[in-house]
């Protein structure tokens, strides 16, 4: 099956302001290589720490950010060169949910002024059917009364607003979302609803999913694969039972050590893998495997030598020079299951 979304060898770079005179100024490779493909109608949940590049990877899939380098191709098209009204025509088909709803939403505009608005851009409807239209969105997201529509952001919850955020991202009938951090700044019993909405939607739609997340709890309950990323770079990827249950590489293992488990007893008993030394500077990654500083399992080569990229199983990968040591086995993450 062709992927509808294909990144390859994918670089973007930041440059800090340097000293008090514009020199030395640092580069931070906030992208590094990355290789990933999407499907259609699948969730690739993206996860990792603060800094790993995530919401970067993120931007520059639907050119809100320029890559230097690499190459990102949706439904067969490559997005790195175009310009102008083709970029438009494209962006169409792919669409953005952001962390904050607080934020990502004019306050100056009633809601069926900001559901109206792609509409208007898109598509050429009468007002009566933009404001049709407008309803069936509303509708989708489990906010169907015409109450709404005249209300401003301010008036509502920060789930309601993250439901709006959702409304408007699907009124142009896209293919792919990317949901960045979508639910983190909720609570949970309302992050439930919005990832169970999520998933209703893309039954409903087939649309695909790239679900941004430092929470791999979160990640693994709505992905269908996972991505594990670490200083800019994917470091493991698999089916996402296989991921959170089985994790291959070290880094993984930590993350899902991490995961608090319902049951007390169980969380006592659990294994805990605490990550040594501090984090790398990105200006200035470690050598070798960028994670081996921190790594409990690193030996000489992992200090000299860039890992290569193994394929533990069907469908899994990790970038481990020890992926398949049968030694370093991950108990914990079993003990988590």
């Amino acid at each position: 099956m062709t992927p509808i979304l294909s990144v390859r060898g994918l670089h973007k770079t930041f440059v800090g302001r340097g000293n008090a005179v514009g020199l030395n100024r640092p580069r931070v490779r906030a992208v590094d290589g990355v290789d990933l493909d999407l499907h259609e109608g699948e969730t690739l949940g993206i996860v990792g720490e603060s800094g790993s590049g995530k919401s970067t990877l993120g931007r520059c899939v639907l050119r809100l950010l320029k890559p230097e380098a690499g190459s990102v191709r949706f439904d067969g098209q490559e997005l790195t060169t175009l310009k102008g009204r083709p970029l438009r025509r494209v962006r169409k088909n792919m669409q953005m949910v952001f962390q904050d709803p607080y934020s990502s939403l004019d306050p100056r505009l009633t809601i069926g002024d900001l559901l109206a608005e792609p509409l208007r851009l898109h598509f050429r409807m009468s007002r009566r059917e933009r404001d049709e239209r407008v309803l069936e969105l509303l509708e989708s997201v489990g906010l169907g009364s015409e109450r709404y529509v005249r209300r401003y952001p301010s008036e509502f919850s920060g789930g309601q607003r993250q439901r709006i955020s959702i409304a408007r991202a699907l009124a142009v009938q896209p293919r792919l979302i990317v949901c960045d951090e979508a639910v983190s700044a909720l609570d949970v019993s309302t992050q439930a609803e919005i990832i169970n909405l999520l998933k209703n939607i893309q039954r409903d739609t087939g649309v695909a999913y790239l679900f941004i997340s430092h929470d791999l709890s979160v990640v693994r309950h709505i992905s269908d694969r996972i991505a594990v990323m670490y200083l800019g770079r994917i470091v493991e990827t698999g089916p996402a039972e296989l991921v959170h249950d089985e994790p291959r590489h070290p880094y993984s293992e930590a993350l899902v050590s991490a995961v608090l488990v319902p049951d007390p007893a169980t969380q006592r008993n659990r294994p805990r893998i605490v990550l040594t030394g501090d984090v790398p500077n990105p200006a200035d990654p470690p050598t070798g495997c960028h994670f081996h500083p921190r790594c409990r399992y690193a030996i000489d080569i992992c200090r000299t030598t860039p890992p290569p990229t193994v394929e533990v199983r069907a469908g899994q990968t990790a970038v481990c020079h020890l992926a398949t040591d049968a030694t370093r086995a991950p108990t914990t993450a079993k003990a988590s299951s």
